[in-house]
């Protein structure tokens, strides 16, 4: 198992199968299933490239292009907090060229921040998870600050002179930060950004002094010096084996980890998401791609 905890969660739903199994249009879904792909297939990433939102599905989508015998390319579309890029995909042909490939805000949390959404997440056809991400809180070394007690004390004590970066209103660091605050009672501002790399761009010289961070971001932050001080996950993570978890520092928050969704069009054929389902798990079970996930 790789130290990403790696899940493969296929759709099973009913078939039509008895009922039309010598009918015409019985025959019509299973050979559209048997000739996919016909064409190119295309990721939707509704993040900036550079993040772990982006780096996964690009990781996979190589290893899948061999298993497909079709080219399967990333295409980024960023904005509104994936929902450019969510809408796009919602209003694709349901052909299994075009998938969504992104982590929660598109698919959970934005039917909560926006009064209205131009595509309904709970049509599109689910295909798998493709990876749980470690969250890690990271500080600036200008802070003096060597564990999260100082650090909270120290925050407790500059009410309103920290901010913290995330990926977006609506990322999963950015409502990591916000139950951190309620949980801690500490008042520090926050600075969205248009993804992770840009956050990362104005964490490393001290303009904003701390963020939640995802493993793909992590070794240029240590090489900058940047402090992690906890996970946020019920075990340690292998990735950051010398860092705590919040509970071992005495913080009761809640585990909050990080995942990446993958999804099709409403009324996608279920054979075709159900077949890439099983592509997923077969490439993620790769010891190459175990490889360079944990990397």
């Amino acid at each position: 198992m790789s130290k990403f905890q790696i899940l493969s969660v296929m759709s099973r739903r009913g078939l039509l199968g008895g009922l039309l199994a010598t009918g015409v249009l019985g025959a019509a879904p299973a050979l559209q299933a048997q000739t996919w792909p016909s064409k190119p297939v295309r990721f939707i990433v509704p993040n900036p490239a550079g993040g772990t939102a982006d780096i996964l599905p690009r990781m996979l989508a190589e290893a899948l292009t061999q298993k497909l015998g079709q080219p399967v390319v990333v295409e980024n579309r960023p904005g509104a907090a994936g929902n450019i890029g969510a809408e796009a995909v919602y209003k694709a042909e349901p052909d299994g060229s075009v998938f969504l490939a992104a982590p929660p805000p598109a698919l959970t949390v934005n039917p909560s921040l926006y009064p209205k959404l131009n595509h309904d997440p709970t049509r599109f056809e689910p295909v798998t998870v493709m990876a749980t991400v470690p969250n890690a809180l990271l500080v600036h070394p200008s802070l003096p600050v060597q564990t999260l007690k100082e650090f909270l004390e120290y925050a407790k004590a500059n009410p309103g002179k920290l901010s913290y970066a995330s990926q977006g209103s609506g990322s999963t660091a950015h409502l990591t930060a916000e139950l951190f605050k309620l949980k801690t009672g500490i008042d520090i501002v926050h600075v969205p950004y248009k993804g992770e790399a840009q956050a990362v761009g104005d964490l490393v010289p001290g303009r904003v002094q701390l963020m939640w961070a995802t493993p793909a971001v992590l070794p240029q932050l240590s090489k900058a010096g940047m402090k992690p001080l906890a996970v946020l996950l019920p075990n340690r993570s292998a990735l950051m084996p010398d860092v705590p978890t919040m509970a071992e520092v005495g913080q009761n928050l809640v585990s909050i980890t990080p995942w990446g969704g993958f999804v099709g069009p409403a009324k996608m054929n279920k054979d075709i998401t159900d077949r890439l389902s099983r592509e997923f798990a077969t490439v993620l079970r790769k010891p190459e791609i175990k490889d360079q996930l944990d990397k």
